[in-house]
């Protein structure tokens, strides 16, 4: 089995007992609604429509093509694909026979993979054809030579490797194949983490189900839910929260959309009656902006009954656009890869909605808001730092023992990073402590961007900060220091190196700025606030 920290033993019964845990793998989710709909539509990508016995028998063939290649518990798993039904077919086949996966971002490039692949050993990628890496065989061929078994991907041209044909029947699951445990690591997540390497978050088939199950009765979903994906379907958002998978746990329809740009959304929206919508803010205002610049638009989105707004700061006076602009309900939501996830409820007044980012799932969510110096508690409307523990948060990021004893307490809270204001149970995001860029939802390690940069030969010191941005909440800004003699370096060369090491688009700074010295604290650390502030400081 993959190794992870498991919960203390009290509170792992305490979850049992109150009806969390059920002890049933995330599998339990396509076996129920193909027992209870076989012939509803689970998947809508493109002109294609799966039914829920489509996904599970196409998902039972590629286990048993992997379980035929000898796959299965212990083993790990790569997975880097767009939005497209393949995601979920790969996903459910790969815990179908018990093996690990991480699903990448598609976004991601060389830096992020290699990385991910380093801490997993992966003995099967599942990738495609189109993104830049798998265009030819090179990283394919660095990957095999690193111990990946098997490479599979969409649209290969060579028949045993296309992703298609494992998913025609083959051979069929041997006895004994099975999902791991419900108490041991069903897939990692990907946490944007604050420092240069990609921290990843094991999560175990009962607290994801739990979050799955509490996430799809909160917002309301049932049969008659038809979700659009639109954002990244690997990230945590759109999987669970309540995600394709809260919809395919009530026997809903996921709508797969290549991206969130708002005209193309809004012709899926009008053709497949899409009810429930989840973005991250700067999709939120592309879409009002699209609405305003044309008013007859708004009729293509009026079988929308709930827009779901996460993963970055959402700005009350965008939010209270939402209903009047848009036409339908909001729901805020304020969640981590890591585990704790909270929601305005659908019956929650107007100011709660507008202007809070929800309370937590669960009743057993335990939640600390500390004075970031002194870690005492502070009272409610105080901003401190977020702590919390609970049935579907984790326990420990995966082999990283030094970064561990730095998240949690030695009560097993896990820090956060985030400034949050408590009133009457409902949290208020107001900042970040970590060193870490929220940029529309994308989570950049500064100390990641940093190391980069401090790979030119012409610079000696590099800070990377955020400062706010209407659009995105926050952008990035690099200070550097060059060496003496160095010539002038531009912003597009700049962005150019960062970009031949191998590094996702999203996390090349916005802006540069370069300085004689770096501000230092009196321990001799960079002094990152000052940097802020004198982004902040009239020019």
């Amino acid at each position: 089995m993959i190794e992870f920290t498991p919960w203390p033993d009290d509170l792992a019964q305490r979850y049992r007992a109150r009806g969390y845990w059920i002890d049933r793998p995330l599998t339990r989710i396509l076996d129920e609604a193909v027992a209870a709909r076989p012939g509803a539509t689970a998947i809508v990508c493109g002109d294609r429509r799966l039914s829920y016995a489509d996904l599970d028998r196409q998902s039972r063939n590629l286990a048993g093509r992997l379980a035929a290649r000898g796959l299965g518990h212990g083993d790990t798993a790569l997975v880097q694909l767009p939005n497209v039904a393949e995601f979920y077919v790969a996903f459910f086949a790969l815990l179908r026979i018990g093996v690990v996966p991480v699903n990448a971002l598609y976004s991601h490039r060389r830096l992020e993979l290699s990385e991910y692949a380093r801490q997993i050993a992966p003995a099967v990628v599942i990738a495609a054809r189109g993104h830049e890496l798998f265009r030819d065989d090179a990283f394919v061929h660095d990957l095999c030579t690193g111990g990946v078994r098997l490479v599979l991907a969409l649209d290969d041209p060579d028949p045993g490797r296309d992703l298609a044909h494992w998913l025609t029947p083959g051979e069929p699951l041997p006895p004994g194949a099975g999902p791991t445990p419900a108490s041991e690591v069903a897939f990692f997540q990907l946490s944007g983490g604050s420092t240069g390497t990609p921290k990843l978050i094991p999560r175990t088939h009962n607290d994801y189900d739990y979050s799955i199950r509490a996430s799809a009765e909160i917002c309301g979903c049932s049969r008659a839910t038809r979700f659009l994906c639109a954002i990244p379907a690997a990230h945590n958002y759109p999987m669970s929260s309540p995600g394709a998978l809260g919809v395919f746990h009530a026997g809903g329809t996921v709508v797969l959309a290549p991206s969130p740009e708002p005209l193309t959304c809004f012709q899926i929206i009008a053709r497949e009656g899409v009810t429930m919508v989840p973005l991250v803010p700067p999709a939120v205002a592309l879409w009002l902006r699209a609405v305003e610049e044309d008013p007859a638009r708004r009729a293509l989105l009026d079988t929308v009954e709930l827009m779901l707004v996460g993963g970055a700061s959402f700005a009350e006076a965008t939010a209270r656009r939402v209903p009047e602009v848009l036409g339908c309900g909001l729901m805020q939501v304020f969640g981590m890869a890591e585990g704790l996830v909270n929601y305005t409820r659908l019956d929650d007044p107007p100011e709660i909605v507008f202007a809070t980012q929800g309370r937590p799932i669960s009743p057993d969510d335990e939640i600390r808001v500390l004075d970031e110096d002194t870690g005492a508690p502070v009272p409610d409307g105080v901003p401190g730092a977020l702590a919390t523990r609970g049935p579907y948060t984790f326990q420990g990021y995966y082999r990283s023992p030094e970064h561990n004893a730095k998240a949690f307490d030695a009560d097993g809270f896990y820090h956060s990073g985030d400034v949050v204001v408590r009133q009457d149970g409902y949290l208020r995001v107001v900042g970040r402590i970590k060193d870490q860029i929220n940029r529309g939802g994308e989570k950049i390690a500064a100390e990641e961007i940093e190391n980069l940069l401090l790979r030119h030969p012409d610079i000696t010191h590099a800070a990377l900060v955020a400062m706010q941005d209407e659009a995105l909440g926050e952008k990035s800004c690099a200070f550097l220091v060059l060496r003496a003699g160095a010539g002038k370096l531009s912003p597009p060369a700049l962005r150019r190196h960062l970009l031949d090491l191998g590094v996702a688009e999203y996390k090349l700074p916005d802006r540069f700025r370069f300085v004689d010295a770096l501000p230092l604290t009196p321990v001799g650390k960079i002094d990152k606030r000052r940097l802020r502030d004198s982004l902040a400081a009239p020019a």
